[in-house]
């Protein structure tokens, strides 16, 4: 898995992100951390604000069905796991993060 920040263009392209400032995209693509997963590796997430920037992945939590995510999808995860479903990239930060820049 490699790691790096995420870019003001990816997040752009994420529908709950899009309406947001250049200024404000800017400070969160220097807080969300980038992951590339390969098809069948698993990403255990805390309570974060991640999106999935390409591929398709499987949401699961505890208690709850799976869900499948494809680019442009967002999630608020408490406690969760990603499993790429094919080669995936994601981003992700603290949800208390997400929230201080975005007021939501």
């Amino acid at each position: 898995m490699r790691h790096q920040w995420a870019s003001v263009h990816e997040l752009a392209q994420i529908a709950v992100l899009s309406g947001l400032p250049g200024e404000t995209l800017g400070k969160l693509a220097d807080r969300m951390e980038r992951r590339s997963l390969a098809p069948g590796e698993a990403l255990e997430l805390p309570d974060s604000f991640t999106v999935i920037i390409a591929g398709l992945v499987t949401l699961t939590r505890v208690g709850e069905p799976a869900r499948r995510l494809a680019p442009g999808d967002s999630i608020v995860a408490k406690p969760a796991t990603l499993t790429a479903l094919t080669p995936a990239t994601v981003a992700s930060c603290e949800h208390s993060t997400y929230s201080e820049l975005t007021q939501a």
